[in-house]
């Protein structure tokens, strides 16, 4: 499932909302307490009769003993909100069961069993878009983690796999098109009362835990396509959507064509079923889900077309349909043995989509992209309260645990595994993984091990990085003398919540030493830190060597180094690694702002910072030998939220302050080049060409600065350039910067835009996010004005993220220090939480990190939460944010 990039979507009415259950403290979950379920559950049959209000569910299981676990003689099988309308055993109206805190309890005596329980449900009831619920007339289902409880009752945990053959009955003119996992094995019409209706049965022969269930069922129509296997199959491929749609969907099957092929190239790995379907949901909480052979996807990851969707858009697209797709091997085939295993299916699947879009559109960006993500969101986690290590040991509530540790540093501690063993000693890891747990439900240990024996490494101390939360910390130092350049390396790793002491663990560097006359090195080198402290000597250095450390992002550290301003310059200029040379940018942009931050700048210091950054910036502009992709994610400056990590303790209101003044110097200071750059790239920004892309990023960034430093000129630039526009990326660009001015244009264009897009609902969650995040005086007046609009619903959580989950990223509006944006964020919670938990729940974190601000934002966050925590009927999925949060 994907969650790293995503927004989501419902439709309903607050009076009907179907409500969570109050916490009751819910129960801690320990990964220590695991026991096998007593009964297997070869095969599971589900009959649904389908209606928009209420749907008959009846399931059949066939359950025998596990031989695994210790006997029982009853079986549990979990339930939300469901009640039985029948219990039958072997063919028998059974009597001796009960229900336990929702879940069905039936006594059996040992043996194998048939379960037979119906059901009924109201898909139009379910606000919470888990389980079976109705979007715009369809129906479709989410059902990890624990979504299928809410449909019908059964062993609901990953452990439990069971082959599905499902059967759905329907109106033809509501429901033509019936979906479900796996092959279409029959389908016919209903004959007598139930003329007018049909139905499908589908088999899906290859066991699955339920999270893995999905159903469709709506009127849609598919692009169809084919693809041949490695071995010569031939498989249908359809990706469903609405008939106004479908023109949308061209990019998205090219992307699914080439991601099966890349599998196959990359890791060997070939689809097993005869067809694969992806639909899209506009009303999805998350970002997609991996359904064997039905994945169901947020319409934000499906539909594109240059008039509609960014550059952006479009790898986001292809990445996470990538994503999804890979599953099929690395969570559907080989799932989790338990939810504290979560990492094993996501960080892994995470690392190949990331390789899959690197060799798509090149690595040096994607790389940097990868690298800004997590420091912007998974480096905050890591220092705050709701801290936890990338296989967590206990949980109160699943779907909190679906997090940036989970995906982005799991990965990362992938990637460095394969960084020690090189990519053809990983790819023998990782066959032997396949081949090792094929059909099984694994833990995060079984990878390392198949890695470890498959890859001819010892990784007995790197299982740390499993177990320890916390951005470990490195601090170098070189020093010179005569000839031999000799670095020490230390590392640490701060205490986190419930984790006091740290050990050690294996950091995998990548390091050059230039010598500073060529501008060249004698090679890159690959030194694994793997004790509190480290020395290394160089020899053949006649004069103190430029380090470029890190390359690559080869581990997911934080470099604590004292760099001078002109080793940064030279970086910044010479270094070959792409993502070193950016970070020599964002070394020399954070250490100038920390420094202004905290008073330690004289005036003279300001200006030398501030002359040093201008001149690397200027030869970013002009260095004819980058591509604009390139250039672009050099010009970037660092963000709020990473300029604020480097702090222990953070002013926001200090740090606009600073960033803003700086960015409007070098508007102002570099008007000139930064004009010329935005003439030369506006000539050949049409297209969708890597050249094109490029050229669209560098107007953009060049407006950034040119708005800050002359505004007036900006506005009328980007009135332009909105007006000439042939691509989203272009008038999206625009618009972000008029956004955040004042005026006349700002005004006629947000006018326009919406004008024109306002029947598209996804360019609409453009429109709404890009005022709620602009860095305007007024923008909290904005976003109020814009939660009454009527295009604005709480139901629909691709609209709620696109206005709040903006806003909340806007370091200036939401650090008011009023505290009005605080209260705006807790005001939403509380509206949110009886609506949908978990959507609600994902916009605690931004209050938690209440510890790292300054006291007197501080108080003011702890206070919303504190409002929060003593709501009434408070979610399970809230619940536990907010009390984490406070500590």
């Amino acid at each position: 499932m994907d969650i790293a990039r995503t927004p989501s979507t419902p439709d309903g009415n607050p009076e009907m909302a179907d409500a969570p259950p109050p916490p009751k403290e819910p129960p801690v979950i320990r990964r220590e307490d695991y026991t096998p379920f007593p009964w297997r559950v070869p095969q599971t049959r589900l009959e649904f009769a389908l209606g928009v209000d209420s749907t008959r569910v009846v399931g059949t299981l066939a359950v025998e003993p596990n031989p695994d676990a210790s006997p029982a003689e009853e079986i549990r099988l979990a339930g939300d909100g469901l009640e039985p309308l029948s219990v039958e055993v072997d063919g028998q109206g059974a009597n001796d069961w009960r229900m336990d805190d929702g879940d069905l309890v039936i006594a059996l005596t040992p043996g194998s069993h048939e379960v037979r329980v119906t059901t009924e449900i109201d898909p139009a009831a379910n606000s919470q878009l888990m389980g079976l619920y109705a979007s715009n007339g369809m129906l479709c289902t989410q059902c990890e983690a624990e979504g299928f409880r809410r449909i019908a009752f059964f062993p609901d945990r990953p452990d439990v796999l069971s082959t599905f053959t499902v059967r759905m009955e329907g109106p033809k003119d509501l429901f033509p098109v019936l979906l479900s996992n796996g092959n279409k094995v029959a389908e016919g019409d209903e004959g007598g009362v139930k003329e007018a209706w049909h139905w499908a049965e589908w088999h899906d022969p290859w066991p699955k835990p339920s999270y893995l269930f999905a159903l469709v069922a709506g009127d849609l129509v598919a692009r169809k396509d084919t693809f041949v296997t490695m071995s010569g199959r031939e498989v249908e491929l359809a990706i469903w959507v609405r008939a106004e749609d479908l023109p949308r969907t061209e990019h998205a099957m090219e992307s699914l064509k080439k991601s099966m092929k890349w599998d196959e190239e990359v890791f060997g790995r070939e689809y097993d079923l005869d067809v694969f379907n992806i639909v899209a949901v506009g009303d999805f909480n998350m970002g997609a889900m991996e359904n064997k052979g039905l994945n169901v996807f947020n319409t934000k990851y499906v539909l594109a077309d240059p008039e509609t969707a960014t550059d952006g858009d479009y790898d986001g697209i292809e990445g996470v349909i990538a994503h999804e797709y890979f599953h099929n091997w690395s969570g559907n085939r080989v799932t989790c043995r338990d939810w504290f295993q979560l990492s094993l299916k996501e960080g892994f699947t995470v690392l190949r989509d990331q390789l899959f879009s690197q060799d798509m559109q090149g690595e040096a960006v994607k790389r940097i992209e990868d690298v800004r993500l997590l420091r912007s969101v998974q480096f905050p986690e890591d220092s705050g309260p709701l801290a936890h290590p990338v296989r967590p040991d206990s949980f109160r509530e699943i779907s909190n645990f679906y997090t940036s540790t989970i995906y982005n540093k799991g990965a990362e501690v992938i990637r460095m595994m394969r960084t020690m063993a090189g990519p053809e000693r990983f790819r023998k890891g990782t066959d032997l993984y396949f081949q090792r747990h094929d059909g099984e439900a694994a833990t995060c240990e079984d990878f390392v091990t198949a890695i470890e024996q498959g890859a001819d490494l010892d990784l007995t101390q790197f299982r740390l990085w499993y177990s320890q939360a916390g951005t470990p910390k490195v601090e170098v130092d070189l020093a010179h003398e005569g000839e031999t350049a000799t670095l020490t390396l230390r590392q640490s790793v701060p205490p986190t919540p419930g984790q006091p002491d740290k050990k050690p663990m294996p950091i995998p560097l990548r390091l050059a030493l230039f010598d500073r006359k060529s501008g060249t090195h004698r090679g890159e080198e690959l030194v694994v830190l793997d004790r509190a402290e480290a020395t290394l000597s160089f020899a053949g250095y006649a004069e103190k060597p430029v380090l470029s450390i890190n390359r690559g992002y080869s581990a997911p550290v934080a470099i604590e180094r004292e760099a001078s301003v002109d080793d940064l310059v030279f970086l910044a200029a010479h270094d070959d690694d792409a993502f070193a040379r950016y970070e020599a940018m964002q070394e020399l942009i954070v250490g100038h702002l920390v420094a202004a931050v905290g008073d330690g700048l004289s005036d003279a210091d300001r200006d030398a910072g501030r002359a040093a950054i201008g001149g690397a910036l200027r030869a970013v502009v002009a260095d004819p030998a980058l591509d604009d992709q390139m250039r672009g994610e050099l010009m970037m400056l660092p963000s709020q939220t990473y300029i604020s990590e480097q702090l222990l303790v953070a002013d926001p209101g200090r740090i606009h302050a600073e960033r803003e003044a700086l960015k409007g110097w070098l508007g102002n200071t570099l008007e000139a080049e930064l004009v010329a750059l935005h003439e030369r790239a506006s000539g050949r920004s049409d297209g969708m060409s890597a050249e094109a892309r490029g050229a669209r990023k560098v107007k953009t960034q060049a407006l950034v600065f040119l708005a800050a430093g002359n505004p007036e000129r900006a506005a009328q630039m980007a009135a332009a350039q909105y007006d000439a526009a042939t691509t989203m990326t272009d008038r999206q660009g625009a618009l972000m910067v008029l956004c955040g001015l004042s005026g006349v244009e700002r005004t006629n264009k947000l006018i326009d835009f919406y004008n024109r897009y306002r029947s598209n609902a996804l360019v609409v969650d453009k429109w709404f996010s890009l005022q709620a995040s602009a860095l305007h005086p007024q923008a909290i007046e904005h976003v109020k004005a814009l939660a009454d609009h009527p295009d604005f619903t709480l139901k629909n959580p691709n609209r709620v993220r696109s206005l709040y989950m903006a806003f909340a990223g806007n370091p200036h509006a939401f650090h008011a220090e009023s505290g009005e944006g605080y209260r705006m964020i807790a005001d939403l919670i509380l509206a949110l939480d009886p609506i949908n938990a978990q959507t609600a729940a994902r916009f605690v974190p931004p209050l938690g990190r209440w510890r790292r601000i300054e006291p007197g934002r501080a108080g003011k966050m702890r206070a919303e939460l504190e409002r929060i925590a003593e709501a009434k009927g408070l979610s399970r999925d809230t619940f536990e944010q907010v009390t984490r949060s406070l500590g």
